[in-house]
Parts: structure tokens; C-alpha cells; sequence
């Protein structure tokens, strides 16, 4: 006899691909740590090429934000300084495990719009306790994207332009050449500490001027090539 399961199992989450009818599946969410030079400075680190490090967001973070829409985004509790990451993400379509540099982006499927957001004092206040970050940075809500690109269609992304406006003022503005790790690098790395599968999204960091928002804000960020992404805080 068949037994039922104690609880319904959560509905996966799933990204819209441009082009595609059939959606992106998301497995784990990984993050890079600093990977521009001037952000690192401005929150008070030495832009120095290190190793890199990660963190990671719950799955269940993520959420779409189609093109031509604008998403809501609940002001989290537990903060009053809650900060935008504008950033490039990379989903992986092609699993492996220490994957050499060189064959790094063949493992990759597309690319993506993505809000890293933070509770900014959250996070100082576990760093500075040397705890880890989750309370600052894996909170529900707290990696909106828009639909993933086929890498394909978008041909020498480390060439692109990245942005984010809040209610039309630009606060971030950059390139991904200034990356400190490379798209190659990240994935190479990050694949010697955990068997990449396909699903995988890898936020690779964000350019100085991050800030905070409040209630009512409107922020745009935008990649060339990958279309932007509005997300309204409410």
C-alpha cells in the first residue's frame, strides 16, 4: 500500500527563458563576495585579487520579473537599511566539478538581471560578530530576476554595460570587464568546492554605489544585452 506524504512537497522554482516556452528549473543559489574593486572599497575592504568567496541564497528567494513589469518587492523586516545589488547572473546548464578555466563557459546556459538585496545592518552587524550572513542576505523575496537569455544570444558578455537607477537617479554604473573574478574564474573556482548541477545560479557581484531604498522606490537595473528588470518597493 501506497503511503501518502506527510506534507506536499513545495512547487520547484522556475525562471521564464526569452525565446523559450519550457522555463529554467532552479536548483541552488550561489554568490560572489566583493567582486568589483570599488565596491570592496566602499565598504571598507582592500580591492586586493584574492581567492574569492561565496555565500548562497535559499531557492525559494528567487522570483521572476517579466519584461514590461514592474515586480513588488515587501520592505523585509528585522532592518532599516535594506540595499540594492544590482548584478549579472550566470545559470548554469551543464553540471561538472573542478572545471578548468578554459572550458568554464561551456557549462553555462544563459544569463540574467538580478537584485542581490541585503539587509545591510544585518549583515555588518553578523560580520562583525564573525557569524555568518544568512539573516542579511537569504531573506524571502530577496533575489528578483528577469528571464534568463540564452548565452548564445549574448555574444562577449564581459563586455556589457550594468546599471541601476532609483526613482529615474542613477546610483550604480559600470562594466562586467571590471569584474576582480572573471565569469570563467567564478565558475571554475566555485566548482572545487561544490558539484555544479544544472539549475545552478551564480549572482558573480555587484559595482559600487549600492544604498539603501525605502517603501515606495522604484529601482531599474539593467544589463546590455539582458534588458532590465523594475522592481518596486512596498
Amino acid at each position: 500500500m501506497q503511503q501518502e506524504a506527510c506534507l506536499r512537497p513545495p512547487s520547484p522554482v522556475t525562471l521564464p527563458v526569452s525565446g523559450q516556452a519550457a522555463p529554467f528549473y532552479v536548483r541552488r543559489v550561489y554568490c560572489v563576495g566583493r567582486n568589483y574593486a570599488e565596491h570592496a572599497r566602499e565598504m571598507g575592504f582592500d580591492p586586493e585579487r584574492e581567492p574569492p568567496f561565496f555565500f548562497c541564497k535559499p531557492a525559494d528567494a528567487v522570483w521572476a520579473v517579466l519584461p514590461g513589469t514592474t515586480g513588488s518587492m515587501p520592505y523585509p523586516g528585522q532592518t532599516s537599511n535594506l540595499h540594492y545589488e544590482i548584478e549579472l547572473v550566470v545559470a548554469i546548464g551543464t553540471g561538472g566539478s573542478n572545471i578548468p578555466i578554459s572550458e568554464a563557459r561551456t557549462h553555462v546556459f544563459g544569463y540574467a538581471v538580478g537584485l542581490d538585496m541585503t539587509r545591510r545592518d544585518l549583515q555588518i552587524g553578523m560580520r562583525e560578530k564573525g557569524r555568518p550572513w544568512e539573516v542579511g542576505k537569504a531573506f524571502d523575496h530577496s533575489a528578483p530576476l528577469g528571464p534568463i537569455h540564452p548565452a548564445a544570444s549574448v555574444p562577449h558578455i564581459e563586455t556589457r554595460g550594468i546599471r541601476l537607477a532609483v526613482n529615474g537617479a542613477a546610483r550604480q554604473t559600470s562594466d562586467l570587464g571590471k569584474l576582480i573574478w572573471s565569469i570563467d574564474e567564478v565558475i571554475s573556482n566555485l566548482s572545487t568546492y561544490f558539484a555544479l548541477q544544472p539549475g545552478d545560479l551564480i549572482f558573480t557581484g555587484t559595482p559600487e554605489g549600492v544604498g539603501p531604498v525605502v517603501a515606495g522606490d522604484l529601482m531599474v537595473g539593467a544589463i546590455d544585452g539582458l534588458g532590465e528588470i523594475q522592481v518596486r518597493v512596498v
